[in-house]
């Protein structure tokens, strides 16, 4: 077993990255990793299907790579995926931005599991950090979320919430990670209201169907949910969720956001009165950590657990309208002290 270390202050809260302008992308000469006379550059980032601009998962690592580069003053680069592209072009993406001199490279996303096992090996000298997968490698750290806390501070919220006694989510893809969203948002329901009912939706089987980066399934989904009387609807979607979101905006009913804090983000500005939180996952503390950790020549490696005890994981109150929501922000506090003492236990699936 590889080690596990929890980081006890590490993590910078999702809700205070800005999310800034384009990071400037460096080039440096080709010559190998080990041979000391590439560049000295700092942090790289390979976005996740939908890529930066989902106001989600991607651009929450682009204000990690934003707070590092700002702080350290060095070269950055962010690579955008292509669509259907496969393990292979991941490799080559990871390997050109190692070679090029770029510490630590960083895969956003699952999906980048193989390339990065495979490149890691070839570039001992190079720090890798994959987010929401864990890959064995010396020099690889594994960037990983307790995503069913957050979750279930949703599903308070949600429960507290519902006028219909009956709320919605919807995932982007059935996978276990987006299991462990919908585990925790019904289980924060049941154990606030057993009498409000759950309606779980998946947009795709794979990511590859778009279920990740289709505003329109998105809607469609909130939409069928909405019709059921769903009156708060929580996804799971990355930039599908934009489409959750509009669909409950023009119903007038509620959306729970994700990753980000979706209230504060311009691109949802004209929806942002019907988003009554988000459950956040502080994936650009996260980037940041890595790229902090290098720069001080005691970089992460092993696996790297970010939850609600270190405010790696939790819920956004920047919507006002919370705190006029009955009983909701003590039942959100509760649920937060038990789950960090342990004596609420957050199912996975």
């Amino acid at each position: 077993m590889r080690r596990i270390s929890r980081l006890t202050r590490a993590a910078v809260g999702v809700a205070s990255l800005a999310l800034a302008a384009t990071a400037c992308g460096g080039t440096s000469s080709d010559s190998g990793d080990s041979d000391g006379s590439k560049e000295d550059l700092g942090l790289a980032i390979a976005y996740d299907i939908g890529g930066k601009g989902d106001q989600s998962f991607n651009d929450a690592a682009f204000a990690g790579l934003t707070k590092a580069k700002d702080e350290f003053g060095y070269k950055t680069a962010d690579v955008e995926p292509t669509e259907g592209e496969t393990d292979a072009d991941k490799e080559q993406r990871l390997s050109s931005l190692a070679k090029q001199g770029y510490n630590p490279v960083i895969g956003v996303g699952f999906a980048y599991g193989p390339a990065m096992e495979a490149v890691a090996a070839k570039y001992p000298d190079t720090t890798f950090g994959i987010v929401d997968s864990v890959v064995e490698g010396d020099n690889v750290a594994s960037l990983v979320f307790a995503e069913e806390q957050a979750s279930y501070l949703a599903g308070v919220a949600a429960a507290k919430t519902t006028k219909t006694k009956t709320v919605g989510f919807v995932g982007g893809v059935d996978i276990p990670l987006i299991h462990k969203f919908e585990a925790g948002y019904k289980q924060g329901v049941k154990d606030t209201d057993p009498k409000v009912k759950v309606i779980p939706q998946y947009l795709t089987q794979t990511a590859e169907e778009g279920g990740f980066s289709s505003p329109d399934k998105g809607k469609a989904a909130a939409e069928g949910q909405i019709e059921k009387k769903a009156d708060v609807v929580y996804q799971a979607a990355g930039l599908s969720g934009q489409g959750v979101i509009e669909a409950a905006a023009k119903a007038k009913v509620w959306a729970i956001g994700v990753d980000s804090d979706q209230y504060q983000q311009e691109a949802l500005a004209q929806y942002k009165d019907y988003i009554l939180t988000s459950a956040l996952k502080d994936v650009g503390g996260a980037v940041y950590t890595l790229a902090k950790s290098v720069k001080d020549d005691k970089p992460l490696t092993g696996t790297q657990v970010f939850d609600l005890k270190v405010n790696g994981v939790g819920l956004s109150d920047s919507n006002p309208k919370m705190a006029e929501v009955a009983g909701l922000t003590d039942a959100v506090a509760k649920a937060k002290e038990g789950i960090t003492s342990g004596s609420i236990k957050v199912a996975t699936e």
